[in-house]
């Protein structure tokens, strides 16, 4: 049961406990590295959020070429995700940034891709 869930979901939780139980905003400061041209490259949360979400992204559609009954429930699982991230979006404050909005499409993409994939999937095992 555990391997139908969302991995983009993991996310979206790190993000309300990120906003409503630390304090921290996206913006906060996690390191500041200092590139061999001289540049300071300051890395924030939100960036490091963004980073995990991409990675969450390339697993989940490593995920989707498997078919069965865990993948439908995946991907059932991530259109509610879709729909709770969406409406965080749009209705409460501390999630209308860039930040979020840019997790908000990658579940999409996640939702979009996984169907996608499973779908050829499936019709390539159908025609064999």
């Amino acid at each position: 049961m555990l391997g139908s869930l969302p991995l983009l979901a993991l996310i979206v939780i790190i993000y309300n406990i990120v906003v409503y139980l630390t304090g921290f905003t996206m913006d906060s400061t996690v390191v500041e590295l200092l590139l061999v041209s001289g540049t300071k490259w300051v890395v924030s949360l939100g960036d490091i959020l963004l980073t995990a979400g991409l990675l969450m992204l390339f697993l989940e559609l490593v995920n989707s070429t498997k078919t069965g009954t865990s993948t439908i429930i995946n991907h059932g699982l991530s259109m509610l995700v879709l729909l709770v991230a969406l409406v965080e979006f749009i209705v409460l404050p501390p999630f209308g940034n860039s930040v979020f909005f840019l997790i908000v499409v990658l579940v999409l993409l996640d939702v979009i891709a996984g169907f996608t994939v499973t779908i050829t999937a499936a019709r390539r095992d159908l025609n064999i």
